[in-house]
């Protein structure tokens, strides 16, 4: 097995708690506008009845990035990088080419998302606000380029912070069925939109890029690793994964069971802002205001991180590093577009989660092939039992986006 050079003996011995946070800069991509779209339309439409869903889900997610970060570890290199190095050229183009329409279609959703939340907080029209979005996750991407990634992480995780009482508040004044949301973690459909919407759900929580981004996170903070340290690393990454994705994982549970109890049946909340005024009309305009909060720090968040990821994805598969912030500005031209011609934001959306859920097996698939390859991760390659487990889990992924595909053409 081929490693860089050992990460200091100071680093290694820090406190268990100083080598957690990378997994919570990914975590953003698991609460993002996206999320909001996909859980509040879930709920107002169905209920509880897609729970399951986002438990599964973030089950997957847990595995996912937990094997994308320990391949940075053991590797002291990011999935980019790794294909870049595998593939050919006419391979890699196209496979980079796949991977810019996830980065797109993740930027599309942040930005928005909170354009969308100025809106619904200030009133400012949408493409003002999808610039000033702009402006300030450049401010945000800048404390990553200037202080580096662990300020970053502090940022993140503040923001994080915010969009969990954001979105989980509501909750204490709306009438949960706790019944039928236990009855919701029964795996179902009810019709092809449930199977739409699940997808875009499952889009939404097991984001491709932020499969790229966690392994280029763990090279970033921890540095090329000898295998001496990798144990104790690992071990403080589970904890990372866990604690980073249990919070993420309450906070979209906590955005169904409020569309589904406050929502449900209520006309025009097939959109963001009709939701919100919902939540407002429901539940008081207090709640309304913190909801629109949370949705800000998601979309300032959310597109933060989905800059770095995409840098780390061209760096790693076009060995062509662009600076942060040259690349923020230009990718948020295709949103700026998508706000300026009138498409409805919510749909846009939803419409990007499940793209986003059509790009995951191509991330999932050579995550799993280069953490089982015992040549490349010596001992610490994956086991019988999570081969196996894994697996299973690009299955039910795999499967899903097919039977998408199939509903939605035989619609």
């Amino acid at each position: 097995m081929s490693v860089g050079p050992l990460v200091s003996r100071a680093r290694a011995h820090r406190p268990l708690h100083w080598l957690l946070g990378p997994a919570f800069v990914a975590a953003i991509a698991y609460v993002d506008p996206g999320n909001v779209a996909a859980n509040l339309t879930a709920g107002a439409q169905y209920g509880y009845l897609l729970v399951w869903v986002l438990v599964a889900a973030n089950g997957m997610a847990v595995l996912i990035q937990y094997l994308s970060a320990k391949l940075g570890l053991v590797t002291g290199r990011s999935l980019p990088e790794l294909l870049g190095a595998r593939l050919g050229r006419t391979p890699r183009l196209l496979f980079w080419g796949q991977a810019e329409i996830v980065a797109a279609a993740t930027d599309l959703a942040e930005v928005i998302g909170g354009a969308l939340a100025l809106y619904i907080l200030f009133g400012v029209p949408l493409p003002l606000g999808g610039l000033i979005v702009g402006a300030l996750s450049m401010a945000l991407l800048a404390v990553q380029s200037r202080r580096g990634q662990r300020p970053f992480e502090f940022v993140v995780i503040g923001l994080l912070a915010v969009i969990t009482v954001g979105f989980g508040s509501g909750l204490l004044f709306s009438p949960v069925d706790w019944g039928a949301a236990a009855a919701g973690l029964v795996p179902r459909f009810a019709g092809v939109e449930t199977v739409l919407l699940a997808a875009g759900m499952l889009g939404a929580t097991v984001m491709p890029h932020a499969i790229y981004l966690h392994s280029s996170l763990a090279v970033d903070r921890h540095g090329a690793t000898g295998a001496e340290w990798v144990p104790r690393l690992l071990r403080a990454t589970r904890w990372d994964v866990v604690l980073s994705l249990l919070v993420a994982g309450t906070v979209n549970i906590a955005m169904l069971l409020l569309a589904a109890s406050a929502l449900q049946g209520v006309s025009g909340t097939d959109s963001i802002i009709g939701a919100h005024a919902a939540i407002s009309n429901a539940l008081g305009p207090a709640v309304g205001i913190i909801f629109g909060i949370g949705l800000l720090a998601s979309g300032l968040a959310s597109t933060s991180v989905g800059s770095y990821a995409g840098a780390s994805i061209m760096a790693g598969l076009l060995r062509v590093k662009v600076p942060l912030l040259v690349r923020r500005a230009i990718t948020l031209i295709p949103a700026l577009i998508v706000l300026s011609i009138g498409v409805e934001p919510t749909w846009a959306l939803v419409f990007s989660q499940v793209l986003l859920s059509v790009g995951i097996p191509f991330a999932v698939v050579p995550l799993l092939r280069l953490t089982n390859d015992a040549e490349l991760m010596g001992e610490f390659a994956n086991g019988t039992l999570t081969r196996i487990v894994a697996w299973l889990v690009v299955g039910l992924i795999v499967a899903l986006n097919v039977a998408l595909l199939a509903l939605t053409v035989a619609g």
